[in-house]
């Protein structure tokens, strides 16, 4: 199956850089390319890509409000944040805004690749560093509407990193009925992202710790 992505950063070697290294691998393609986060929205519009890799400072407008826009508009797509910046507010910005994962600009490649790949199958995928500061910063509330044993269930392979496609497999129900579970966790959580949902259940102690199987 092909992942489309779409570029989104204002700086034409970077996205120069990374069309060139997904390019070489046949899961990927490349759809388009933007230079700010307004661009990017009209774009993510246009061709529906899978996943978006999204620069968060750039002119016109800026990465986390556009990955706002494009999660409560387009939900089917995934937004990682691509950025050489860990400040505290912008790794909460863009995971409360909805990205699905945190990487910074010096990750090797090969693990960008994988992060991709993984988002693409609704997995959640975060820098060690981003991670180790959202569990301070990122609350749900605390007691939120009760959820089903059902979805208890699925929200806990869903922090241990599977994908819905593994948690269809583990629960033995059919991949659009996970999405459906992951769908009323994030409205019950009022969560805007699986990342939120699985960070909450790390902090709650469903899990150890998030994507540790």
């Amino acid at each position: 199956m092909t992942i489309r992505i779409l570029l989104v950063d204002d700086h034409a070697v970077v996205r120069q850089g990374l069309r060139m290294f997904l390019s070489l691998d046949g899961e990927f393609e490349i759809v388009g390319e933007a230079m700010d986060g307004k661009q990017g929205l009209e774009m993510a519009r246009k061709l529906r890509p899978d996943v978006v890799l999204m620069d968060l400072l750039m002119p016109v407008m800026d990465g986390v409000t556009a990955i706002g826009l494009i999660r409560r508009e387009l939900p089917d797509i995934e937004v990682i944040a691509l950025t050489s910046v860990l400040e505290d507010n912008a790794v909460v910005g863009a995971i409360r805004a909805g990205a699905i994962g945190y990487l910074l600009k010096n990750t090797e490649s090969e693990e960008l690749i994988r992060a991709i790949k993984a988002a693409a199958g609704g997995q959640v995928q975060l820098s060690p560093e981003a991670a180790a500061r959202l569990m301070r910063e990122v609350r749900a509330p605390e007691s939120p509407e009760a959820l089903t044993e059902r979805e208890v269930e699925v929200l806990k392979l869903l922090a241990k990193g599977l994908s819905n496609k593994e948690i269809a497999n583990t629960l033995v129900i059919g991949e659009k009925t996970v999405k459906t579970h992951v769908s009323n966790i994030l409205s019950k959580l009022n969560l805007a992202s699986r990342t939120q949902a699985a960070l909450h259940a790390a902090r709650i102690g469903l899990v150890d710790g998030i994507g540790t199987q």
